[in-house]
């Protein structure tokens, strides 16, 4: 599958390169692509949430009235859930919601993300580049360029670089990830998925395992 090169203003280089079919033009496979994005969003999930229970507040324990003869019903503890400041009943507990997924799954769903993409025609392939310093003028421009300035846009770098991640930071609609950071939710929850050259090599690489 050969994918033409475009520079950082939108314009072809003249150049093409050659994307792995079996990371781009395979039959995506939707039950991959649902346990995988499961499993992302189930990891955003901190989990930290915790009520207390009568066994964790602070209070006597003496019984506050005697058992019989005053009329209302039976109290043993300040600490009891129907008394103002007393624990809370089946309140929340902390919990990891982190879940497990094999390998080869995970593989075969960015498999059949980038294809999907790639179907769509909302895969592009432009040559590496840098910024003298972090500046969201200059990055704003080069997506003008692209035409994704109003688009949600994921852009691939095959190396961390830190003027073209300062950049973008700012823009809502922009992110910008290594090809070990790509994950099956952020390439479909971008309408479009910008490969940097330098991003092909690691990413048939790491997908291409079995």
């Amino acid at each position: 599958m050969k994918v033409a090169v475009l520079d950082i203003k939108g314009k072809e280089t003249g150049r093409k390169v050659d994307l792995s079919d079996a990371v781009f033009k395979i039959e995506p496979n939707e039950h991959a692509i649902y346990l995988d994005v499961k499993q992302y969003l189930a990891h955003q999930r901190q989990g930290t949430h915790q009520a207390k229970e009568r066994g964790a507040i602070a209070g006597s324990t003496r019984k506050i009235k005697k058992q019989k003869g005053t009329g209302t019903a039976r109290a043993g503890s300040i600490k009891s859930p129907i008394f103002r400041g007393g624990g809370r009943i089946f309140g929340p507990r902390s919990k990891d919601y982190s879940q497990k997924l094999n390998k080869n799954v995970k593989r075969l769903a960015r498999r059949s993300a980038l294809s999907i993409k790639a179907q769509e025609n909302s895969l592009m392939v432009i040559e590496d580049f840098n910024f003298e310093a972090p500046k969201t003028k200059d990055f704003i421009q080069v997506l003008k360029s692209l035409g994704l300035e109003d688009k949600k846009s994921l852009i691939v770098l095959g190396d961390s670089n830190n003027n073209v991640y300062l950049s973008s930071r700012n823009l809502t609609r922009t992110e910008v990830v290594t090809n070990s950071e790509l994950s099956t939710y952020k390439i479909l929850n971008a309408q479009n998925v910008v490969l940097l050259e330098g991003s092909l090599e690691g990413i048939e690489s790491n997908l291409s395992k079995s």
